[in-house]
C-alpha cells in the first residue's frame, strides 16, 4: 500500500551536513504536539494552516484512533466513505457509534455521488470520514465532487476527517485536491509519510485542522497515548518534508513505471 521506501542513509543524501544533526540530536521527551521545526515544515503543505494548528503522531493509526476516541461518543452517527480502511469504521463501532456506509460505486469507477449524503445524514450525525486519494481503489474526486461534500459538510455543521495519506501521489498534479483544513474550519486533514514520501519505518503521521476544540481535545488524549514521538524520527521527518517534490516525483516515476508493467502482463 506504499511506495519502495530507502535507508536512512539514502534520506541523508537529500541533505549531506544531516548526519551532523542526527547524531547531535537530544534523546529526551521531545515537545508533545510534535517538534517545533517538524511542525514549521509541515506547515508548508498546506494554505492556511500555521505550525501551532498541527499535532504530530506515531503513524496516522494513532491519530485515527484519538480522533474517534475525543470527537465522537456512544449514540453518535458517522458516515463512512466505503469500502475503506478498516478504522475508519471499526473504532467507532466499538465505542457505540452508529456508521452508515457511503458507498463507492464500482460500476461507476468507484466513484461517489454527493447527493447521496442527503439520504444517510441523521439528527445524530456527527462527521463524515473521506479518503482521497482513495484507498482501495485510487478513486479521486473531481473539484466539483469536493466541494460538494465540503459544502454538506458545512451544511450539517458535521466534522469532515479527510485521509490524505496518498494526497500527493496523484498522476497528474493538476488533479490534485486541496487539503480539506484549507477549505473548512471543521475539517481534520490527517498525513502520513508511510504513503507519498515511502517511508513508512519512520512511523510518524499528523493532523492538521483550523479547530481549536480538536486540537485541544486531541493533544490531550495524546498524553494517555505516546505522550510524544521519537526524536530521531521527527529529525529524519523535518528532512523528508523539506524534500517533499523530490520524494514524490520519485515515487510516481516508480508508479508510472509499475504501471506499464502492469499492462503488458495484463495483455
Amino acid at each position: 500500500s506504499d511506495p519502495e521506501s530507502m535507508s536512512i542513509g539514502e534520506l541523508l543524501a537529500y541533505e549531506p551536513d544531516s548526519i551532523d544533526g542526527l547524531r547531535d540530536t537530544w534523546l529526551g521527551y521531545t515537545e508533545y504536539p510534535g517538534a517545533p521545526a517538524l511542525r514549521r515544515e509541515l506547515a508548508t503543505l498546506y494554505e492556511n494552516i500555521d505550525a501551532d494548528e498541527i499535532i504530530v503522531h506515531t503513524g496516522a493509526q494513532e491519530a485515527i484512533y484519538s480522533f474517534m476516541n475525543t470527537m465522537l461518543a456512544p449514540g453518535d452517527h458517522m458516515i463512512v466513505h466505503m469500502p475503506g480502511y478498516q478504522s475508519h469504521y471499526t473504532l467507532a463501532e466499538a465505542l457505540g457509534v452508529s456508521v452508515a456506509p457511503w458507498k463507492a460505486r464500482e460500476e461507476a469507477g468507484w466513484s461517489l455521488d454527493p447527493a447521496e449524503l442527503e439520504t444517510l445524514v441523521t439528527p445524530a450525525t456527527r462527521a463524515l470520514v473521506m479518503c482521497v486519494p482513495h484507498n482501495p481503489t485510487g478513486y479521486l474526486p473531481s473539484r466539483d465532487v469536493f466541494d460538494a461534500i465540503v459544502a454538506f459538510a458545512r451544511k450539517h455543521g458535521l466534522w469532515l476527517f479527510s485521509d490524505e495519506v496518498y494526497r500527493g501521489l496523484e498522476h497528474d498534479r493538476a488533479d490534485r485536491l486541496p487539503a480539506a483544513c484549507d477549505v473548512y474550519e471543521r475539517a481534520i486533514s490527517l498525513g502520513a509519510l508511510s504513503k507519498t514520501h515511502g517511508l513508512a519505518g519512520l512511523r510518524l503521521g499528523w493532523i492538521a485542522t483550523k479547530s481549536a476544540q480538536v486540537l485541544e481535545r486531541m493533544s490531550t488524549f495524546k498524553d494517555y497515548l505516546t505522550i510524544s514521538n521519537s526524536a530521531p524520527s521527527e529529525y529524519l521527518s523535518a528532512i523528508a518534508v523539506r524534500h517533499t517534490d523530490a520524494l514524490i516525483e520519485r515515487n510516481v516515476s516508480i508508479i508510472r513505471a509499475n504501471l506499464g508493467v502492469l499492462d503488458a502482463f495484463f495483455a
